[in-house]
């Protein structure tokens, strides 16, 4: 995401408004897009804010930790949204899964099963490509 434009170019902006340039014309000196040459104008009438809203940043989670955690000892294999329920938080469901990352609890879908088998099947022999022949395994 890119930076917010400066708050004296907007101040210049809204000087030209004020010197009654049209959108376009402002767009064009001021190397800007005229739909946002046109909010700059709309902010201030709408709210009085001359300065740019706020980018990005982190959130605050109003997840209570401990209560959580205590749920997930108490029933390890409950869903994010019993969780959610249980807790009866304001937040959001995703604000209790980001909770439980943060706790470095995770939700495992296959319980007890034998990991799966990623090694290789056959012994690499030779070499690799069109031109590789190949080798008839050792009698057994």
């Amino acid at each position: 995401m890119g930076a917010a434009y400066s708050q004296d170019l907007r101040d210049r902006i809204l000087a030209a408004y004020d010197r009654a340039m049209t959108t376009k014309q402002i767009a064009k000196v001021f190397h800007v897009s005229p739909a946002w040459a046109r909010r700059v104008k709309q902010r201030l009438r709408q709210s009085g804010r001359k300065s740019a809203l706020p980018m990005g940043g982190r959130r605050v989670v109003k997840v209570d930790l401990q209560r959580l955690r205590e749920l997930v000892h108490q029933q390890p294999d409950a869903t994010t949204k019993e969780l959610h329920e249980r807790l009866g938080a304001t937040c959001s469901l995703s604000a209790v899964g980001m909770a439980l990352v943060r706790l470095g609890l995770s939700f495992k879908k296959r319980r007890s099963m034998l990991p799966n088998r990623t090694g290789p099947m056959s012994p690499s022999v030779g070499r690799r490509g069109k031109r590789a022949r190949r080798i008839s395994p050792p009698d057994a």
